[in-house]
């Protein structure tokens, strides 16, 4: 029989009736592989996939790609989300204004074009300053990094190929367009920060032996690029000496060009803080914070007086002063001092603005430089907002608003008086109102209580039969504020509901919120995504058969951890370019240096056995009956390498005792996510969204 819900036509099938033959999947050997840790024999017969360059693993992802495009081209309705997904996206998008050297620069993006363009406007008159739709055919360089000099006369900026974390930097006359110097090649995990108008500030790895792809990058440089000179000859400001080796390394000289301030972490938690006189003859590095207990950045300068946003001693932020000739952190004063909200602050106009989240949603507060609090301002809605950055002479900034059910707008503000302005909102083929978020808050397996966001269609019935995407993340002090998505609109629009939880891991509670689901308190993580879902079905919004769980990189770690220990609480998982192999993580790329939030393997036999008890790879049963599972990943991210994904599908293909299908999905030419372009995320966003309801037994949409 069948059940029409909300446009939704669901299929219920009693009986044989419903079952379906194995699957048939690629072949995957095994080889005999091994390591030993602590005493304790580890099994390791996929890690052959980790050599992306060989014949025998391009032939594998060949097959496993044609298996799951196979299937996913029984799907009847694929065609109809496509057209769907690419009508809703296809509305001019446009980024904030900046003005570099007298020109108005913005981002703008027709609609389905793969990357965003650069314009120029001078005099009224508009024009295209930089078009990467035409550095590849295909759309897989994208632009990343947009740098300009001082005053506006020369531009440097990175780009990517095919979804990498290496970078190129080319520099360009802004006013020509003619690329003036050779490009710098292997640049990665860097910004571009010019000392004045002769040369700029950059960081990277020396290249790698092996696979770049993969093989492990752990000693990062910051470098000085002088213009006119070759990049063999460029200057190592901080990372030479072997004492110094760190893993992420950047350099930022402050809007008045006097000091050059350096971060150096051997983990993505923590930095040591160093500066540099860039007026003194010396130009000798001083320290000012000499330990990786916290977090702490320059924001801004009053000539020798600093300005530091730091979470020593405060585990939700404040901001401090001092004065450069002593800076060190027992010289501190509070600026901005700490709250219970968690506080990101930003400059503009001779003023600070306090950004704080309460519960995920945002606040902000704008100080002068005395510390006096001006006022708070007033937004457009609840929800997030983010911007209130611009030069310190600048007499207006622009800043966007979102939520999980309103397309992002910009808004002009008016420093001085506080006034905010529409400046920009989208035409999109959207109806907003006919939709509403709720906040919730419940309590995990220890009893911490944990914030939710339900975003679904007004109206919509809680019988237990919505189809639900459950998207999490939980990890690396990331926080999930509510934002607006286009394939979560699609997706409402038939009836779905979209629950965001704000886990332990994240940055929505500061420091201690992100140290509960750190290392061995990494469980909490993986019992508040669970506790989300079981709040999600005693609650009547969906059930365990009508609800698919999503996260990607750490938040796939998330999902890959619940769908083995809970498998009977989903019938979709999509775990996307997620850190599966907890055992050998550290041993890719830039891998080591998420050790504190993870530990290692190699650390403490107590650590290696916490990661050996929750590290998919290696708690895939035999016998048991996972949910329809579809992996994603790009050949080409060398972030969270492939192999992660390759070994857990081919574990999950060799167990699954039921008939769900355990699919990979591999792009090629495509990373970790940033720079992918449009067309391959409407493909990509189609496929899963397609997988979800079709294994929820959904038979055509509205």
């Amino acid at each position: 029989m069948t059940k029409r819900i909300l446009g939704l036509t669901m299929l219920f099938i009693t009986g044989s009736t419903f079952a379906q033959s194995k699957f048939e999947y690629p072949t995957t050997e095994k080889r005999d592989s091994s390591a030993v840790y602590f005493g304790t024999k580890v099994e390791d017969p996929y890690k052959w996939l980790e050599d992306d360059r060989s014949e025998e693993t391009a032939d594998w992802v060949k097959r496993q790609n044609e298996f799951t495009f196979d299937y996913l081209g029984q799907i009847a309705y694929a065609e109809q989300l496509k057209n769907r997904m690419s009508e809703l996206w296809n509305y001019e998008k446009l980024g904030a204004p900046f003005v570099r050297g007298g020109v108005t620069y913005y981002f703008k993006n027709d609609g389905l074009q793969n990357q965003y363009v650069i314009y120029a406007e001078k005099d009224g008159k508009e024009t295209v300053f930089l078009d990467p739709n035409k550095f590849r055919e295909d759309g897989t360089i994208s632009l990343g990094q947009v740098s300009f000099s001082k005053d506006g006369s020369k531009v440097a900026y990175a780009i990517s190929e095919g979804g990498s974390d290496w970078r190129k930097i080319i520099v360009m006359d802004p006013a020509t367009k003619k690329i003036t110097e050779d490009t710098l090649m292997d640049v990665k995990f860097s910004g571009i920060s010019w000392k004045g108008n002769e040369g700029f500030y950059y960081s990277s790895y020396d290249k790698p032996e092996g696979s770049e792809l993969s093989a492990k990058t752990d000693q990062h440089k910051l470098y000085y690029h002088k213009l006119g000179t070759n990049q063999k000859d460029d200057q190592v400001v901080f990372g030479a000496k072997e004492e110094q080796k760190r893993r992420y390394v950047g350099g930022d000289v402050t809007e008045d060009g006097k000091y050059l301030f350096i971060t150096a972490s051997i983990s993505t938690s923590g930095n040591e803080l160093y500066m540099v006189d860039l007026t003194s003859k010396e130009q000798t590095i001083q320290t000012v914070v000499d330990h990786f207990d916290s977090d702490s950045y320059v924001i801004e300068n009053e000539g020798s007086k600093l300005f530091i946003v730091t979470n020593l001693d405060a585990p939700n932020k404040r901001v401090v002063t001092v004065d450069a000739k002593k800076p060190q952190p027992e010289n501190w004063v509070d600026f901005i001092p700490e709250t219970e909200n968690v506080l990101s602050p930003s400059t503009a106009g001779g003023n600070f603005f306090a950004q704080y989240m309460q519960d995920a949603i945002s606040v902000v507060k704008q100080y002068d430089y005395s510390g006096k609090l001006i006022r708070e301002v007033e937004l457009p809605g609840v929800g997030t907002v983010r911007g209130f950055g611009a030069k310190k002479k600048e007499k207006h900034l622009y800043y966007s608003f979102t939520n999980y059910h309103t397309p992002g707008s910009t808004y002009k503000y008016e420093i001085a008086t506080g006034k905010s302005e529409l400046y920009w909102s989208p035409k999109i083929d959207f109806s907003m109102d006919q939709f509403e978020s709720k906040q919730v808050f419940y309590k995990s397996k220890d009893g911490t209580k944990v914030p939710m966001i339900i975003t679904y269609k007004k109206g919509l019935e809680m019988d237990g039969n919505n189809p639900t995407i459950l998207y999490g993340y939980g990890g690396f002090n990331v926080s999930l504020t509510p934002s607006f998505r286009l394939s979560m609109a699609v997706w409402m629009e038939q009836g779905g509901i979209y629950a965001v939880p704000n886990l332990r891991g994240g940055g929505e509670y500061g420091k201690e919120w992100h140290d509960a689901g750190t290392q061995l308190k990494k469980q909490n993580v993986f019992d508040d995504f669970i506790a989300a879902a079981e709040y999600l079905i005693e609650n009547k919004y969906t059930s365990s058969e009508y609800l698919a769980i999503k996260g990607g990189s750490n938040g796939g770690l998330l999902v890959g951890a619940v769908m083995t220990q809970r498998p009977d609480l989903m019938k979709v998982a999509l775990p996307a370019v997620g850190v599966l192999d907890m055992l050998r993580y550290h041993t890719f790329t830039a891998g080591a240096g998420w050790a504190y939030d993870y530990g290692t393997s190699e650390q403490s036999e107590e650590m290696f056995k916490y990661l050996l008890g929750y590290s998919p790879v290696h708690n895939v049963k035999a016998g048991t009956e996972y949910p329809a599972t579809m992996v994603t990943t790009g050949d080409h991210d060398d972030r969270v390498v492939p192999a992660h994904s390759f070994k857990f599908i081919s574990e999950l293909q060799a167990k699954q005792a039921g008939d769900n299908p355990v699919l990979i999905r591999i792009e090629t030419n495509a990373g970790h996510g940033a720079g992918t372009p449009v067309s391959k995320q409407i493909d990509a966003t189609v496929d899963e969204m397609c997988f979800i309801l079709y294994n929820m037994g959904i038979t055509e949409l509205k």
